[in-house]
């Protein structure tokens, strides 16, 4: 009798997984078949797209264009690969890596807590009101923690910080404005730009590069003793604040004939008034912003800094990227 009532319950649990097969079997499938399907078709139209005559055509007509993008991205990686993108060091936690630090404490202790950094050089740990303090006069506090001291050594280090993030920015902008208007050039379908963008640009040829403008910031960071309250004020030095960084430190030294003291009146606004005096037409081989809407120009010394020159509007001149690649630190004659 115990095997009859056995053999029935089995018989009983597969009949109704049979029911429960023959239900949601079809359930999954068109569950799966509306989350692969659209993919799928998607695919295929991206694989047309690509393989087309309109596609391939506007390819080859544009393969200089594209050409001359991967040129300026690398120029780009040697902006970066050259520039120095450091200024002052804060001195608290100098010699913390000489220790291990943990925090051992066991009652009632959340480890989500603020944990402060002490051996990030460019933070600055400190009390609340410092941290205060340097929000409302960030370039005062910037100069005092950080040991930026009013001299032509700092001078000379800012003025070629802010060159090197001026280009790099100049140029990481100008691959933007050419990959934008290479995409409009093709005019392709939405789902290619939503779907595969990067796909999209390395089928065109476009090395995109993942180079941004590594700007130094510098932190004022408070963090209470037991980790449950932090406050941080940051100090980004973009071409902006290093432009009014410079002008500070400027007027708190007597300016002389020497490179370091001229070198910090190259501000982005001197780098604009030389392309406008130069009409925005490279002084060596006379291109143009007008003949080229996405001419890469930099403003470069006549005579080089390394050599004595000054950054004076006698001695600075408007080049194009290839010009001023070539040129490097030689003294050339127009």
């Amino acid at each position: 009798m115990p095997y009859v009532i056995a053999i029935g319950a089995l018989l009983v649990v597969l009949v109704l997984m049979v029911q429960y097969w023959f239900v949601a079997l079809p359930i999954a499938l068109v569950a799966l078949g509306g989350v692969m399907l659209p993919r799928v078709i998607r695919h295929i139209r991206k694989e047309r797209y690509f393989a087309s005559e309109e596609f391939l055509a506007r390819k080859a007509e544009i393969a200089s264009v594209v050409a001359e993008h991967n040129e300026v991205a690398d120029y780009t990686s040697e902006i970066r690969g050259r520039g120095t993108f450091q200024l002052g060091l804060s001195s608290t936690g100098a010699h913390s890596h000489l220790a291990s630090f943990e925090n051992t404490s066991n009652h009632k202790y959340r480890r989500d807590r603020n944990v402060a950094e002490y051996q990030a050089s460019n933070v600055h740990n400190c009390s609340l009101q410092v941290v205060r303090n340097a929000s409302a006069d960030p370039l005062r506090y910037v100069m005092k923690y950080f040991n930026i001291k009013a001299d032509d050594a700092n001078l000379n280090g800012l003025e070629e910080l802010g060159e090197n993030i001026a280009r790099l920015e100049n140029a990481v902008d100008n691959l933007h404005q050419r990959e934008a208007s290479i995409t409009t050039s093709f005019n392709p379908p939405d789902f290619i730009l939503k779907h595969y963008a990067d796909e999209f640009m390395a089928q065109v040829g476009v090395e995109l590069t993942p180079i941004s403008v590594p700007y130094p910031v510098y932190a004022f960071e408070y963090v209470s003793a037991g980790g449950n309250s932090s406050q941080r004020t940051a100090v980004k030095l973009d071409t902006q604040t290093i432009d009014a960084l410079i002008e500070t430190l400027s007027q708190k030294i007597r300016f002389s004939k020497s490179a370091a003291g001229q070198r910090a009146l190259m501000t982005a606004k001197l780098r604009h008034l030389i392309k406008t005096r130069d009409h925005h037409t490279c002084r060596y081989c006379s291109v143009s912003l007008a003949a080229e809407p996405h001419l890469l120009l930099e403003v470069d010394h006549v005579i080089p800094v390394s050599k004595g020159g000054l950054s004076t509007e006698e001695n600075l001149q408007t080049l194009c990227w290839r010009c001023n690649r070539t040129k490097s630190n030689k003294i050339v004659s127009v």
